[in-house]
């Protein structure tokens, strides 16, 4: 078989990318459902299900605009189709961001809530990327030629960085440290506030060998997304690094 990976269901060619992107969601929900029986939540169930809404109905938007935004001379070309269509996980978790603090705002909650999320995110986020891997070059999250002992040819006959791969390594080794640091005492909300800026780190720094396009000074609309999330969590960043 060579990439993109696929196989044929009564006559139609399926790519595995579908199989494992559902296989992200179902199992992403449902280890976050299996984490929440097992841990006190201070916030009540059906604000829960409102903040789970904004943050898929955030993530949905965030991750469309991003992508949108990563390639600026096609914008004017853009479709309804070719707009819902492409997507970026970084542009899902900056939208759902926004999406779940709306809603908070607007519901009155206080708490923060995003903790319980790490596990699955990071859990989910792995099984995806299997799906992105095996699409090779038909999925823009392939990396430049390079010669690399890691370099993969993803179905255009060149070496190029297996980024998909990185960054499934990347969550193996956040999921181990989650793991380990789980019964650490940390201030509610440094969990997810931690993965955030741990991710959109890796994210800025992978962007480079990437074939990404500019936006604005020479970097990409997810290193911008990554610059906003350091700005954004200012405050924690300084108290990690015990800065005064």
């Amino acid at each position: 078989m060579a990439f993109p990976y696929q196989f044929d269901f009564f006559g139609e060619k399926v790519y595995y990318h579908f199989i494992f992107e559902t296989a992200a969601f179902f199992i992403g929900v449902r280890l976050y459902y299996f984490l929440k029986k097992r841990q006190p939540d201070a916030i009540n169930d059906i604000n829960r299900l409102w903040i789970l809404l904004g943050a898929m109905i955030g993530a949905l938007i965030g991750s469309r605009v991003i992508a949108m935004l990563e390639n600026p001379s096609e914008i004017a070309h853009q479709t309804w189709m070719t707009f819902y269509q492409n997507k970026t996980v970084a542009g899902g978790f900056l939208g759902g961001l926004f999406g779940v603090e709306l809603i908070k705002k607007g519901i009155g909650v206080k708490t923060a809530s995003g903790d319980i999320y790490v596990i699955p995110i990071i859990v989910a986020v792995f099984i995806g990327r299997i799906g992105c891997f095996l699409m090779g070059i038909a999925e823009p999250t392939f990396g430049n030629e390079t010669t690399f002992f890691t370099g993969i040819n993803l179905g255009d006959g060149l070496n190029r960085h297996p980024v998909a791969l990185y960054e499934m390594t990347f969550m193996a080794l956040l999921l181990l440290f989650f793991i380990r640091i789980k019964n650490v005492h940390l201030i509610n909300g440094d969990r997810f506030k931690l993965f955030m800026v741990l991710y959109f780190l890796y994210r800025f720094c992978v962007e480079f060998i990437k074939p990404y396009h500019q936006l604005f000074l020479n970097l990409s609309s997810i290193q911008w997304s990554a610059l906003f999330i350091f700005v954004y969590y200012w405050k924690f960043i300084l108290r990690v690094l015990k800065i005064k």
